[in-house]
């Protein structure tokens, strides 16, 4: 019973370190275009951009072909390092992986810097 409550309790705080997530700084560079229905800014970058940001303190993924700047959530990655396996690239199949619950679709929105450039 008391292994119970330990691993539940466990459970609890990876969940709750996966939800408690900062906003990123937006520090990218890229072309800035405004959205005609939102207000809001969006950036496009290059592949060539986006592959320099591949590491744990700068880390940025695609995601169906957006760009999220994901360096302030890499060490609260519930799966650990996995999350670097396509920094810099396209984390779309690892994305969309039975891993990840509804709930971390509308998280990642979060971290959207802007869109990969065609």
């Amino acid at each position: 019973m008391e292994v119970i409550v330990v691993i539940s309790l466990i459970m609890l705080l990876v969940l709750g370190a996966f939800f408690v997530i900062t906003r990123p700084n937006n520090n990218g560079k890229g072309k800035e275009t405004q959205s005609p229905n939102s207000g809001k800014k969006s950036r496009s970058y290059t592949m060539k951009e986006i592959s320099t940001h591949n590491k744990r303190k700068d880390c940025w993924i695609i995601i169906n072909d957006k760009v999220y700047d994901v360096t302030s959530y890499v060490e609260e990655h519930p799966g650990g390092d996995e999350i670097l396996n396509n920094a810099g690239g396209d984390s779309t199949e690892g994305f969309l992986g039975p891993q990840h619950g509804p709930r971390v679709f509308d998280i990642i929105e979060d971290f959207c810097i802007g869109k990969l450039k065609n």
